[in-house]
């Protein structure tokens, strides 16, 4: 079995734009951590000048399968002309 998975995301919002950024993470925090092998989804930083989501994956398989899922497609969709600049994915 792998190891966990662990994901930091940060998002910068278009100025104006940081509760429309937050709704649209927040509703896809609701489908996500339902999603198989998902331990961690969560906003851990908010603020008008970045939000930051830490993400944990059981294995390196649920994370590819959370990347292709709806839920990513959706949210990409949400943001597309929310960001200032593309999300920004770090592996901790």
């Amino acid at each position: 079995m792998s190891a966990p998975i662990d994901l930091q995301a940060t998002f910068i919002p278009n100025d104006g734009e940081f509760f429309r950024v937050k709704l649209a993470l927040e509703i896809a925090i609701d489908e996500v951590v339902n999603e198989p092998g998902c331990i961690r989804f969560e906003l851990t930083e908010a603020n008008e000048d970045k939000l930051i989501l830490t993400e944990q994956w059981a294995s390196e398989e649920h994370l590819d399968i959370h990347t292709k899922g709806i839920a990513v497609q959706d949210l990409n969709e949400s943001l597309s002309a929310l960001l200032a600049e593309p999300v920004k994915l770090d592996r901790l």
